[in-house]
């Protein structure tokens, strides 16, 4: 069966109101809560296993070798949520849950160290209450529902537990637009920094979405370097019913996937503007940085050449960026002209603010395609201002709708001579302003430039600056993110600036030393 209209929503304002009444912070709660979310979707499928298996195999009780034999994970009697919910009354459910993720973790390699032991933290009655709760998620449900409720708390709790940057927890909308331009029907995916898994789930949903089984399509592969952030999406992963490669490192000094030409598909969200990355560490690696060092005091371009690096002779990759990337100047210029020769920029997308849970900012998608190098569009860059193309999700907050999400992709199929999709009602939209059922630029939406036209504007990769003006109208822009788009400009200048003082100052003492 179905959930019922509006059952994770109810589920959530539930759960929100325990923590309300807790002493807990949102962190301390957060990821608990999900792996409660997590022991009853693993009991799930291991009933479910368990009553696919022969008759006669039943009659000796489930074993470890079956649940794991069938894909699923093994759940010894000790932690099986239904056991925990029908405790007695007294008795310490705090330490009986830390024992079930204990010997969880015991019989399924891939959870080791990755389920929370903290539930003392809890009074005996939020735990009971909470048990309760998602005790009352049916057991006949259909698809994935557990995978389905567990984002919606991962997305809900977002907003109270981030890191700032947005490291943690990528907006399912921006995940799934990636996605959709990328198209990872099959093959080796990989995230850097993967946060808690959100592009490797999205990519199994696209897959699921074209009939086919994830499992069957994709391998992934991941890399974050916060271990409490690791455990989050390694939970994701099982409560989506994947497995992945995914480790712990920092991707700019650990090669730990061996990442060179090796993946069909590299999809991330990078921290924005991040300083203090020690480049001397990594000069000499000239396969992971093909284009160089960028002398200013940021790893936008270190991550852009990380990205480009993986990619096999064919892969494609969908990344964020902050705006200030698309145009920076210096020796971030110069490695943006190295990237746009190489042929392999593929689709800029301008998304407007309010997207992110912490960063206000307006952000640009990247997409590369190293196939797309020998082929029609190897002169050719396509540029999407979507600004203006958002859903209201809340009073501070912006997504975009499933027919928005499928309209921008269609775009892309379009100017790559793919056949468009309408999954999601985009076929209305997409006639409006495609009547031909062919791309065509479509003045202030986007615009597919030439290289010779990219070089015209100083290489720059603003998708304003080539699909042209649409009307004006009134910005809904506050002080605070003013501000922010302020102080990422002195950022970006004041880097100039020193590149540029380093420069004068080389010159001076080689002229001093002539």
């Amino acid at each position: 069966m179905p959930l019922p209209a509006g059952f994770e929503k109810r589920l959530w304002a539930a759960a929100d109101q325990l923590w309300a009444n807790s002493a807990l912070q949102p962190s301390e709660f957060a990821t608990p809560v999900l792996a409660l979310i997590f022991l009853k979707y693993a009991e799930h499928r291991f009933a479910e296993a368990e009553q696919q298996r022969a008759p006669s195999r039943r009659r000796g009780g489930a074993g470890k070798g079956d649940g794991r034999a069938g894909g699923v994970l093994f759940v010894p009697e000790s932690a099986r949520f239904s056991r925990l919910l029908r405790l007695p009354e007294g008795a310490d459910l705090g330490e009986a849950l830390d024992d079930a993720m204990r010997a969880i973790e015991a019989e399924n390699e891939d959870l080791e160290d990755v389920l929370p032991k903290t539930y003392g933290r809890f009074d005996a009655r939020t735990l009971k209450e909470l048990l309760e709760l998602f005790g009352a998620i049916p057991e006949d449900v259909e698809g994935d529902v557990f995978g389905r409720i567990y984002e919606y708390f991962l997305g809900n709790f977002a907003p109270r537990a981030l890191q700032k940057g947005g490291e943690y927890f990528t907006p399912y909308s921006v995940v799934r637009l990636i996605v959709e331009i990328i198209e990872p029907y099959h093959g080796r995916i990989y995230d850097p920094c993967c946060g808690s898994g959100g592009m490797f789930v999205q990519s199994a949903n696209f897959i699921a979405e074209h009939r086919k089984r994830p499992a069957d399509e994709i391998a992934v592969y991941g890399v974050e370097k916060v271990a409490q952030t690791l455990r989050l999406a390694r939970m994701n992963l099982a409560v989506h019913g994947l497995s992945g490669d995914i480790r712990e490192a920092n991707a700019y000094y650990e090669d730990i996937h061996d990442q060179v030409g090796k993946f069909d598909y590299v999809m991330a969200n990078p921290p924005f503007n991040q300083n203090a990355v020690d480049r001397e560490r990594l000069k000499g690696d000239r396969r992971r940085f093909p284009f160089g060092m960028p002398s200013v005091d940021s790893a936008n371009y270190l991550w852009i050449q990380l990205f480009y690096s993986a990619l096999s002779a064919s892969g494609r990759a969908g990344f964020v960026m902050a705006n200030g990337a698309s145009d920076a100047r210096g020796s971030e210029l110069e490695l943006r002209r190295r990237l746009i020769q190489t042929g392999a920029v593929d689709v800029m997308v301008a998304l407007g603010s309010n997207f992110f849970y912490t960063v206000t900012l307006p952000v640009t998608l990247w997409f590369l395609d190293k196939g797309k190098a020998r082929g029609a569009r190897e002169d050719k860059v396509l540029f999407i201002d979507a600004r203006r193309v958002y859903r209201q999700a809340g009073r501070a907050h912006r997504d975009l709708s499933p027919e928005q999400i499928e309209l921008l992709a269609n775009i892309v199929r379009l100017y790559r001579g793919e056949a468009p999709e309408d999954l999601h009602g985009s076929g209305a939209l997409l006639k409006e302003r495609f009547p031909g059922g062919r791309y065509a630029d479509v003045p202030g939406l986007c615009k597919a430039a030439t290289r010779g036209e990219i070089e015209a504007q100083g290489f720059s990769l603003n998708p304003g600056r080539y699909v042209g003006a649409a009307r004006r109208v009134p910005e809904d822009v506050d002080f605070k993110e003013r501000l922010e788009r302020l102080n990422e400009e002195l950022t970006r200048l004041n880097g100039e600036a020193r590149e540029l003082e380093a420069k004068i100052a080389e010159n001076v003492a080689a002229i001093l030393g002539a």
